[in-house]
C-alpha cells in the first residue's frame, strides 16, 4: 500500500502540490489526471525521491521514501527519456537495468520475448543508440525497462504520449494485465482521459496541486471527467 500524509511541495512562495491524505491499495491500477501544472509529475518525482517534500511524507509498502532506500528494489518507473542512457543500444540498456535489479541476461531476454508485438520490430537488433531512436521508440524502451525485476509498484508518467495508435492499444492491454492479478500496483498519469479511464480502476484529479476528485472508474467516468475539464 502507498500512503500519503500532509504532503506539500513549495518552490519559493508557490505551492505546487498539497495532498492531505491519499491511500493507494496494493494491486490497484491508479490514474492521475490534470492540466499542465496540476502537480502530477511533482507527485511522481516525490514518490521516487527525485525531489524532497516541503512537508509530510509518502510511505511505499511501509517505507518512507525520503528517508530510506528500501523501497527501490520493489519499485520502478519511467518518467521521461532522461531516465535513458543515450549512448547505449536498447539491448545494452535492458541488460544494464537487469543487472541493477538482480536479473541476468537470460532473465531479461525471457521478459523481452513477451514484448515483440509492442516493439513492432523497431527496437531490438537495430544497432541504434537510444539517442537515435524516435521519441516513441525511446518511450517503448523506457516502459519495458520498468518491468524488469518483477517490481511491485510501477510508475508511468504520460506513457501514451508519442506512441502511435497501434502501440497505444497494445500498451493498454499490457497495463491491464499487470494489475489484473492484484499483485502489482500501477500508477499512470495521462492527459488522455479516454486512455486512463480504460486502464485505471481509480482516478484522482489534481487541480493546481490540490486533489479535487477521487473516482472509482465506471461507465460514466469519461463523461464526468470531460464535463469537469470542459467546464
Amino acid at each position: 500500500m502507498i500512503t500519503v500524509q500532509n504532503l506539500t511541495k513549495k518552490y519559493g512562495g508557490s505551492m505546487v502540490l498539497n495532498i492531505e491524505n491519499l491511500e493507494i491499495p496494493k494491486g490497484q491500477s491508479f490514474g492521475l489526471v490534470g492540466n499542465n501544472g496540476a502537480g502530477k509529475t511533482t507527485f511522481f518525482s516525490l514518490m521516487l525521491d527525485l525531489i524532497q517534500p516541503s512537508t509530510g511524507h509518502i510511505m511505499n509498502n511501509g517505507v518512507q521514501v525520503d528517508t530510506s532506500e528500501a523501497w527501490k528494489p520493489f519499485t520502478s518507473a519511467f518518467i521521461d527519456e532522461t531516465f535513458l542512457i543515450g549512448y547505449l543500444t536498447p539491448e545494452e540498456y535492458f541488460y544494464f537495468i537487469g543487472e541493477l535489479r538482480g536479473q541476468n541476461k537470460a532473465d531479461v531476454d525471457k521478459l523481452l520475448e513477451g514484448f515483440e508485438d509492442f516493439f513492432h520490430g523497431e527496437i531490438l537488433g537495430q544497432k541504434k543508440y537510444l539517442r537515435d531512436l524516435s521519441k516513441g521508440n525511446q518511450k517503448k524502451v523506457g516502459i519495458v525497462a520498468s518491468f524488469i525485476g518483477n517490481p511491485e509498484v510501477i510508475i508511468l508518467d504520460e506513457p501514451f504520449a508519442n506512441l502511435d495508435p497501434t502501440t497505444q492499444i497494445r500498451l493498454k492491454a499490457i497495463i491491464r494485465s499487470l494489475s489484473a492479478g492484484k499483485e502489482v500496483t500501477v500508477l499512470v498519469s495521462s492527459h488522455d482521459l479516454m486512455h486512463v479511464t480504460e486502464v485505471c480502476e481509480r482516478i484522482v484529479v489534481l487541480n493546481k496541486g490540490e486533489q479535487v476528485k477521487d473516482i472509482q472508474t465506471s461507465a460514466e467516468t469519461l463523461k464526468e471527467l470531460e464535463v469537469f475539464f470542459g467546464g
